[in-house]
């Protein structure tokens, strides 16, 4: 085996890391200038918001599934040739979206952006490792990379509302051309170590990989669609998620039975992986409280989105020095205790956001946000080291199961987290509005001199009793409304809290556990004669 090559001089070290920087950017603008603007897509295209999601879905679903042969492209046709058809492809539908014009051209050019960044994700961490020594790979690059790709969702709600401006979005379409163009100089300017060629695929990946994409295009379109429907009044929903989990199971009894399988299921349903898939799964569910939670809470509480500009700036703040923290403090042997640190925080976070009220502001949520962008970055990074050192210690053909796993549980969790969270609110608000409105009857003592009150307050504007009096009741309706939608965010943040305590403790009695193992054999090696 060759020895690894030696580090580059920190000039040119530096050049690729920011071309890392720029290149993982590019990615997460592009999906969080998505996420964060439905309502300003839904109303540039004329359509309705719950056509725009579609826009979301159609995202999505290539960020899942195309990472499966993406890694296995790259092993038989050259890393050059991977990076450069990769981001010449980002380029031109980064160039196509600027003439999207309608819902049906605009999800397929979401389609085909989603497939053109799913390269991005991969080549931002080859740049960013490539510099580096083994050990810094590991220390400095992984964390980097990973705060470069994590915090572009959240940048994009900061400079969202000031491209978009009267309400267009032809600012967004621009920066996202103009950083395709520069990652595509980039890429070219400063090219990648070349890595000998295998020829890996096998006609019977391509079975392997039409089932798990439609398995997990299915359950991003079923997570994406499911709340917005409310599950059961769109009877597809059900079928698609059916013919989802059909197809993964095809796909799990093709691997099984190969003697070189894309994905080595035996593998991934050892108790260590298990373990680790299923805490990165939950740990993106729960970070659903922030993606998903706070931003539309605040819309629901009619905040403007330029109104939450510094939020998300000490959010993304927050991350970095998360991802710094990393760098300080993460090697082997750590993980639990950065794991540990992290669920603490976003308890601590979730549990003062469920204090909110009516009133709540952004400012308010301040801390309790920034501890849990803090906590995400300080998750992440470490789990990828200890799965990657995992998958190392068995061979290098399991890395491309543990990064498929990492990848899905990353982008097919934030779907999941964020369709659950969804379902959530929208039933903890249909019961609290339910329980709010038995107790404003017209006979109620209250209710009356409550709308004596709101009525006295537009008197000034309307004469017609009659009219104020509708008025009057319109508006305690509309307050009551508000309040049951804080009351179901605030129900939300208390189950996250639950979650993110439970998963707190456990980890702290398994670290014990294992604590107390090692001591009782060190204790057995001494009074051994």
């Amino acid at each position: 085996m060759p020895p690894p090559p030696p580090p580059l001089p920190v000039p040119q070290a530096l050049a690729y890391m920011s071309a890392a920087v720029v290149l993982g950017l590019s990615q997460g603008l592009g999906q969080g200038f998505v996420s964060a603007n439905i309502p300003q897509f839904a109303g540039d295209l004329g359509i309705t918001t719950t056509e725009a999601s579609w826009l979301m879905a159609a995202y999505m679903i290539p960020r899942a599934a195309l990472p499966l042969m993406l890694i296995k492209i790259r092993t038989q046709f050259g890393l050059r040739r991977f990076a450069e058809i990769g981001i010449v492809a980002y380029v031109a539908v980064a160039f196509a979206s600027v003439w999207v014009s309608d819902l049906r051209s605009a999800v397929v050019v979401q389609f085909l952006s989603g497939a053109a960044s799913a390269p991005l994700s991969t080549l931002a961490f080859m740049y960013m490792l490539e510099p580096l020594s083994q050990d810094g790979k590991m220390r400095l690059g992984l964390p980097a990379a990973m705060t470069a790709l994590m915090t572009g969702p959240m940048l994009a709600r900061v400079v969202s509302p000031a491209l978009i401006g009267d309400g267009g979005l032809t600012w967004l379409h621009l920066v996202s051309l103009g950083l395709a163009m520069v990652s595509l100089a980039l890429v070219f300017l400063l090219p990648l170590r070349p890595v000998p060629h295998q020829k890996v695929i096998q006609p019977l990946d391509f079975a392997s990989f039409a089932l798990i994409a439609f398995g997990f295009a299915g359950l991003t379109i079923g997570f994406v669609m499911g709340p917005i429907h409310f599950w059961s009044d769109a009877p597809w929903i059900g079928w698609l998620m059916a013919g989802a989990a059909a197809a993964l199971a095809g796909a799990v009894m093709i691997e099984l039975n190969r003697k070189a399988p894309i994905l080595d299921i035996r593998w991934l349903v050892s108790p260590a992986m298990l373990h680790l898939t299923g805490a990165l799964l939950l740990f993106r569910l729960i970070l659903s409280e922030q993606s998903t939670g706070a931003p539309r809470m605040f819309a629901a509480l009619g905040v403007a989105p330029s109104q939450m500009v510094t939020l998300f700036t000490i959010i993304v703040m927050a991350s970095v020095l998360g991802g710094l923290a990393c760098i300080a403090w993460m090697k082997p042997g750590r993980e639990p205790w950065l794991h540990l640190a992290a669920l603490i925080l976003i308890a601590a976070g979730a549990l003062m956001d469920s204090q909110a009220t009516p009133d709540t502001r952004p400012h308010q949520m301040v801390l309790s946000q920034a501890m849990i962008g803090f906590a995400g970055m300080l998750f992440l990074p470490p789990a990828m080291m200890a799965g990657l050192i995992s998958a190392l210690r068995r061979g290098p053909q399991y890395i491309l199961s543990f990064v498929i796993v990492f990848i899905s549980t990353q982008s097919i969790g934030g779907v999941l987290g964020a369709g659950l969270f969804t379902t959530l609110i929208n039933d903890r608000q249909a019961a609290h509005y339910q329980m709010l409105a038995e107790q404003l009857t017209a006979t109620s003592a209250t209710t009356s001199a409550a709308i004596a009150a709101r009525m006295a307050g537009l008197a000034a504007g309307i004469a017609d009793p009659a009219a104020l009096k509708a008025e009057g009741l319109a508006r305690i309706a509309q307050e009551a409304a508000t309040q049951s939608w804080v009351m179901a965010y605030n129900d939300a943040y208390f189950l996250t809290f639950l979650v993110a305590a439970l998963a707190a403790c456990a980890l702290l009695i398994h670290v014990l556990r294992d604590w107390l193992a090692v001591r009782g054999g060190a204790a057995q090696t001494d009074i051994r004669p």
